[in-house]
């Protein structure tokens, strides 16, 4: 039996904990990253526990019986492009997976469409592709989520990554046929535009 493919969900702000135990209450398994952030108040920090991607969660559905998705309490709507749900990659989702399991340091990153694209070869996260940037005498690893526009950064040694072909993050993933079955279309194929 194959899998559903995974699709993120708008929710309502500072409610996705709750859409997450309704949907769990209805027999779906929602995958809510989060992250630890440190907030000073005036007598003492506290951490907190916060949503990576706020007001979005990924849930494994099949798109014939979404209604009981769309009625749950908190819920706005699947994420697609115009009123067409897209399903966001595997590989998207497993490197999230991979950075929150990892036990490393992460934290949310501005999207990032530019930088070196590379495949960490060593360490707690070895097999993910993201790109890498410099900051502050440090590497990090952004890993992106397309659809959303949204990124998670984590510290890495340099040492541990090395560069892959110099293609776009998502056209990785279409030159290994086994991982995904959408073609991406390469900017040198598609018809120019010319005024008349």
């Amino acid at each position: 039996m194959t899998q559903n493919p995974w699709y993120a969900l708008k929710v309502r702000p500072r409610f996705e904990r709750t859409v997450v135990a309704h949907l769990r209450g209805r027999g779906y398994e929602p995958f809510l990253p989060t992250y630890v952030s440190k907030r000073q108040w005036v007598d003492r920090v506290k951490s907190l526990e916060l949503p990576l991607f706020p007001g979005y969660l990924f849930c494994q559905i099949d798109l014939k019986t979404r209604l009981p998705i769309l009625t749950t309490p908190g819920v706005n709507f699947i994420v697609g492009i115009g009123k067409a749900p897209q399903p966001i990659d595997d590989q998207e989702i497993d490197s999230i997976r991979a950075v929150v399991g990892s036990g490393l340091y992460y934290e949310p990153h501005p999207y990032l469409n530019a930088g070196q694209l590379v495949r960490v070869e060593h360490g707690a996260l070895a097999g993910l592709v993201g790109r890498v940037v410099d900051q502050k005498n440090a590497s990090r690893l952004i890993i992106s989520i397309n659809l959303l526009m949204r990124s998670v950064s984590t510290e890495i040694d340099r040492s541990w990554v090395k560069p892959v072909d110099n293609l776009a993050y998502s056209e990785y993933f279409q030159r290994q046929p086994t991982l995904t079955k959408t073609v991406l279309l390469h900017k040198a194929d598609a018809p120019l535009k010319t005024k008349p």
